[in-house]
């Protein structure tokens, strides 16, 4: 049975935490009135991206009751969105939470920061250090914020671990010019986004923000693509769009079965490989 979700492709106020609250019950009751039983946000929905000296500010524990909000929403729609989180060892982590029936069930903090060019999030922020699947209304779910998608590794995992949904929040400026006149970023992210749902036969539900921070632009161009590589929804660039697709778990097993790569990976190799190359003692089996 399909699963109709919403992705609120939005533009957060830098900084405003209780004005983004605010947005976000408005987004999430269209989501619902939409029949939405899932609504997800961009990264760093709740406070916006380029915060530098403001994110020490802004930040909170994941159990903070200024996101009691999002919980108390969640009670009939859940809802993936983001925030700084503020670690029990105060460090400041770009996270994006997992809230169902009025708990918080799944924090994802952003492995990689990128820290070049016009990102700066490692002079901010502290990397997370793990990629962990939950359950959430679309099945075995994986969460990869933004940087995490464009490392190879991170939907792997996650679907060797038999995770049917990767959830990939993004902050993403439009830059660059690709042939055809298309805009650069977009053509990356869409190459990639179909290969990772066609190759590891998941669905990737990309949730990019619009809007301007800094002088940046934010392209949106917000997209739901299914294991067999169709695009099941896109937003427009740059404005702010209700998305709204239908995930469905059979035809997640379909593909499997049409295309079994995960049915044959070979993980041991692999972990023998990257021991080997960091140098750790691995007992081999034969």
């Amino acid at each position: 049975m399909s699963v109709r979700i919403a992705v609120a492709q939005c533009s957060p106020a830098l900084g405003a935490v209780r004005r983004n609250l605010e947005m976000h019950a408005s987004w999430i009751a269209r989501a619902r009135e939409a029949g939405a039983r899932l609504v997800v946000f961009p990264e760093l929905s709740l406070t916006g991206y380029y915060l530098k000296d403001l994110a020490a500010d802004v930040a909170c524990a994941a159990d903070d009751p200024q996101l009691g909000p999002i919980a108390e929403a969640s009670r009939d729609i859940d809802i993936s969105a983001g925030f700084v989180e503020r670690s029990a060892d105060a460090k400041l982590h770009i996270a994006q939470g997992y809230w169902s029936k009025g708990k918080l069930v799944h924090v994802h903090r952003k492995v990689y920061l990128p820290t070049y060019g016009i990102f700066d999030d490692g002079r901010y922020f502290g990397p997370g250090d793990r990629f962990e699947t939950f359950k959430s209304v679309g099945g075995s779910t994986g969460v990869a914020i933004c940087e995490d998608l464009w490392h190879v590794s991170t939907p792997y995992l996650y679907a060797a671990a038999g995770a049917a949904v990767v959830l990939a929040p993004s902050a993403s400026p439009g830059r660059g010019v690709a042939e055809g006149g298309d805009l650069g970023t977009a053509e990356s992210c869409r190459l990639m986004d179909r290969f990772y749902a066609q190759y590891l036969t998941l669905y990737v539900v990309y949730v990019n923000r619009v809007g301007h921070e800094d002088g940046i632009a934010f392209w949106g161009g917000s997209e739901i693509v299914a294991p067999d590589g169709t695009v099941v929804a896109r937003a427009p660039e740059f404005d702010e769009h209700l998305l709204v697709g239908e995930i469905d778990p059979d035809l997640v097993a379909r593909e499997r079965a049409r295309n079994p790569l995960l049915r044959d990976e070979r993980e041991d190799i692999v972990l023998r490989n990257v021991a080997g190359r960091l140098g750790l003692p691995l007992e081999r089996r034969d």
